[in-house]
Formats: structure tokens, sequence, C-alpha cells
């Protein structure tokens, strides 16, 4: 089998075992693709949207706004080229010197320094949590302060400490975001959501292109 044919019958094997669920199209496209990659239904019933999030997601990737992630991990799990096409760069400043020194200096973690050097330099951009709770409850901070408005936030951090605890504050934000509830997350995941945006960006035609030569590629 070739890849395209693996990832269309992975989407039929989701479809069928997923059953009803509460998803409009559009949030299907991203959850369906949070499964692919995990292999974990779980999802259907953690997943939370905020009513804007795609619209706005989209609308930022075709402006061509930055994607900021948190983790290398994440960075390199998103598909660039299709975000090439509209000119999407993606940063991560986990290891920029600037936020190493800032780190050490006020004797927080990286990733929460980094943080603080993307709110300064991509204010409106998406910005990806993937993996550091730290680094939700830092852009949260941020937010709630007013001194940036992302574009779209998908908080998915991982793990024991503080991860179910930043994304239930995130919850409580009237801005666009697509998180979870619970400990789970992940830089993987995290960029999946991402790769179904950029699909979903695309005009009409070229989502069916993508699946002219196997009809269940496509996003009909």
């Amino acid at each position: 089998m070739t890849p395209e044919d693996i990832e269309a019958l992975s989407f039929e094997i989701i479809n069928a075992e997923a059953g009803a669920h509460p998803f409009v199209h559009d949030q299907w496209q991203i959850v369906r693709r949070m499964i692919h990659t995990t292999a974990d239904f779980e999802w259907i019933q953690t997943v939370r949207f905020h009513p804007k999030a795609i619209a706005a997601g989209i609308e930022a990737i075709r402006s061509g706004k930055p994607i900021v992630t948190d983790t290398r991990m994440a960075a390199s799990g998103i598909n660039r080229s299709r975000l090439s096409d509209f000119g999407v760069d993606i940063h991560c400043l986990i290891d920029d010197p600037q936020v190493i020194e800032r780190a050490k200096e006020s004797g927080t973690t990286r990733s929460m320094a980094a943080i603080d050097q993307a709110v300064s330099r991509f204010p409106e951009g998406i910005f990806v949590i993937g993996n550091a709770p730290t680094a939700l409850l830092r852009l949260i901070g941020h937010i709630r302060t007013k001194s940036v408005a992302p574009a779209l936030v998908i908080g998915l951090p991982v793990g024991f400490v503080q991860a179910a605890e930043s994304k239930a504050e995130l919850l409580k934000l009237d801005l666009p975001f697509i998180s979870n509830v619970g400990r789970k997350g992940g830089s993987a995941v995290a960029a999946s959501v991402v790769n179904a945006l950029s699909l979903l960006a695309q005009p009409i035609a070229a989502r069916n292109c993508a699946g002219c030569n196997n009809p269940a590629k496509a996003f009909s």
C-alpha cells in the first residue's frame, strides 16, 4: 500500500469506529486527524472548540499570520510546504540565545521565557502549545493583561503537573482556541491540528484535488 492508501484507509476506519459524534464537518476534520495521529478515540469526548476557532484559524493562515510553537517537535510535525502557499512562517524560540539568557536571569523555564519573547514579536500569531503547561499559563497571563491577542491558541500541553489545569484556564477565555480537557496532549497532536487547519484553508478545488486519485482523502 502507498502512504496515501494507508492514510485513506485509516480515515475510513476512524469514520466507521467513531460512530455518532457531536462535531460539525470542519470540526470533525480536525478531531479525526487528532485520532489518526494518536490512535486514541478519547479525543471525541475531550476536545473543545471555541465557536470562532476554526474560522479564525483559517483566516489567520490565509492572511499569512505566523505560527509560534513551544517545541521543535511541534514545529517539525507541521506541514510547511502547505503553509508556504500562504506565506506562513513557523517559529520556535525555545533555543533562542536571548530566551536562554532571559530564563537564566529571571529563574523561569525556557518555555515561559520563549512565550514572553514570542508575545512581543508575534502578538497576533497562532500559538501552538503541545508540551509545556507553563508556556500555556504564561500565554494566558499575557492575554489577560491584554499584551497579546492571538489569532488562535491551540492549547494541548501534556503531563501530570498543570496540564489539565492550564487547559481549564484557557477554556475560560473568550478568544479562539482549540483545546481539550484532561492530561492528554502532546506536540504531535498539536501539530496535527495545524495540519488539518491548513487543509481546510485550501480553496475547495485544491482540497478536492488532494483526493482526486483517492476520494477518501478529499475534504468534501
